[in-house]
């Protein structure tokens, strides 16, 4: 009689015992269920209006109070968003270098009586180059989390002809038709953090870090929903911003992730 090595009988235990018969497998284990979503991501694309009626249904006072920040959050968000210029990053051609770039730094937003003109980055890349494809989605946070300043990106040959891609990724910046800064092969000696090419960009001037929330926000919060907005957005950034604003410090006229050659070869106008 044929002996099924896989059924779990008394006798083929006693053959496991006995090393006649090789162990059974392991019974898979069952994957353990994906945790539930917080609150800020189950109510992500909920408008202001419907968090702040959920925050009246709210079955406790810790739900009432999440979804009453996330509400303020989205309002401050709005709020932001209505007075920006641009919140994304632009791609641009070398024919447009000069409109989308030199032209447009020059121009004043509304209301700056202090003519400082518009900060602009220009981001050249490569695909493929793993500090590149980083740079390029720490360049898209920035550009929704400062829509005052304008991100342009371009492949680095396709802007200067002949780039080496050890030089990338780059960063121009412009404000008042000038470059203030340049930074050469970012992220190439070491991984680099969103916060610090965020403190670059601050330091050159690049970024004007905005008042975080306009006089006439949300008049009705109180001194506890400021305080819980600011427990929310109390994050790296945040501090990083803090401190390139409140260094007297100046950003290097040419930044390198790397030793590199003279960028004389490499200069243009456009």
């Amino acid at each position: 009689m044929a002996v099924n090595p896989n059924e779990d009988t008394e006798f083929n235990e006693i053959l496991r015992k006995h090393g006649i018969l090789p162990p059974r497998p392991p019974t898979p284990r069952t994957p353990s269920p994906p945790p539930p979503p917080s609150l800020e991501e189950k109510y992500a694309n909920y408008t202001a209006a419907q968090l702040r009626e959920l925050a009246a249904e709210a079955p406790d006072d810790e739900t009432e109070r999440i979804l009453d920040v996330l509400r303020r959050r989205k309002l401050q968000e709005a709020k932001k968003m209505e007075m920006a210029r641009f919140g994304r990053v632009y791609p641009i051609s070398r024919e447009d270098y000069t409109r989308e770039v030199t032209e447009a730094s020059q121009v004043d937003e509304e209301g700056d009586e202090q003519h400082k003109g518009t900060g602009v980055v220009v981001f050249l890349y490569k695909d493929g180059i793993p500090h590149s494809d980083r740079a390029a989605q720490q360049v898209q946070i920035l550009a929704q989390r400062h829509p005052h300043t304008k991100f342009v990106s371009i492949v680095g040959d396709k802007c200067i002809p002949n780039l080496p891609d050890s030089r990338l990724p780059m960063f121009i910046i412009y404000r008042k038709g000038e470059v203030l800064n340049q930074l050469v092969a970012w992220g190439a000696d070491r991984e680099r953090k969103i916060e610090e090419l965020e403190a670059v960009l601050v330091l050159a001037g690049a970024i004007i870090p905005q008042q975080r929330r306009p006089p006439d926000f949300d008049r009705d919060s109180d001194t506890s929903d400021t305080s819980d907005m600011e427990d929310l957005d109390d994050d790296p950034s945040s501090r990083m911003r803090s401190a390139a604003t409140s260094t007297n410090a100046k950003a290097p006229k040419n930044v390198r992730g790397k030793k590199e050659d003279s960028d004389s070869e490499f200069e243009f106008d456009l």
